[in-house]
């Protein structure tokens, strides 16, 4: 249906993507092949305007199509409502990360609702050493879980709840910086593909690279979702993790670029 009375395909982007946003919202949750029918337009034309918009705190991705981020709450609330979407998948992610960890370890876990699924997964774990960027993770945590928790200082971005700045620390203000090693990194990406790890925050790029370059091993932790996609900023090429922990099989591809890079696809 064409609310102008023009056919879709002659469209220009941009118009298509403000209706594409206007149907979502109204919707509330819709799939690719809907919408892809809807604007008699191709698959992966629906997809790339849905990653732009989420990009663009729009609407909210998720596997196989977008959810609405009504009133605004996705740019006010972004990782409240991002915790109410593909939380099933999340959660088998979390548990295959948790069996990764062992007991007396070190480990950094970088922002995002992924690892805050893998911060409650570890609750049967003890005398870990954790350090992270993210604001929530402390909160998730059983006492009991930890021997020492470190925080990362840095500029606080609202959305993520999360710092953003050096993964370094002090031992006295103005003092050298310790050199921090750990056994292994959990880091949740924005998007995965031939080129290698993303996301659409060069702040948060930079701190994820550097939480890699300290780790012994790295697990990187991304829904199907995020798959095939690329965002704005790079965070490392494919060989720096050690594996790749989802919630499905990537696409053919992928799979393949993956295997190249001899990096461990865990799944459930």
């Amino acid at each position: 249906m064409d609310a102008v009375g023009t056919s879709p395909k002659r469209r220009l982007p941009a118009g298509r993507k403000a209706d594409l946003a206007a149907y979502v919202e109204q919707t509330g949750q819709v799939t690719v092949g809907d919408l892809a029918e809807h604007f008699a337009v191709s698959i992966d034309t629906i997809r790339r305007d849905l990653d732009q918009l989420d990009r663009e705190g729009v609407l909210v991705r998720t596997h196989g199509g977008a959810v609405s981020a009504a009133s605004g709450a996705l740019k006010d609330k972004g990782l409240d409502v991002r915790m109410r979407v593909q939380t099933e998948e999340k959660e088998r992610i979390a548990r295959i990360a948790a069996g990764l960890v062992e007991d007396g370890s070190v480990i950094m876990l970088n922002a995002g609702t992924t690892t805050l699924a893998v911060a409650r997964a570890l609750r049967n774990h003890h005398d870990l050493t954790i350090a992270t960027n993210n604001l929530r993770i402390p909160g998730e945590l059983a006492p009991t879980v930890f021997r020492d928790l470190y925080v990362f200082g840095g500029a606080v971005r609202s959305i993520t709840q999360a710092t953003t700045g050096p993964v370094a620390f002090t031992m006295t203000p103005g003092g050298p910086e310790v050199d921090i090693r750990c056994d292994l990194a959990l880091i949740a990406v924005g998007a995965v593909d031939e080129a290698g790890y993303s996301t659409s925050n060069l702040g948060d790029a930079a701190m994820m690279s550097e939480m890699i370059e300290r780790a012994e091993r790295t697990a990187i932790l991304a829904d199907s979702s995020k798959l095939g996609r690329r965002f704005f900023a790079q965070i490392a090429l494919l060989e720096r993790a050690d594996y790749l922990i989802t919630d499905a099989p990537p696409p053919p591809r992928i799979a393949a670029a993956l295997a190249q890079a001899d990096v461990e696809v865990l799944t459930p």
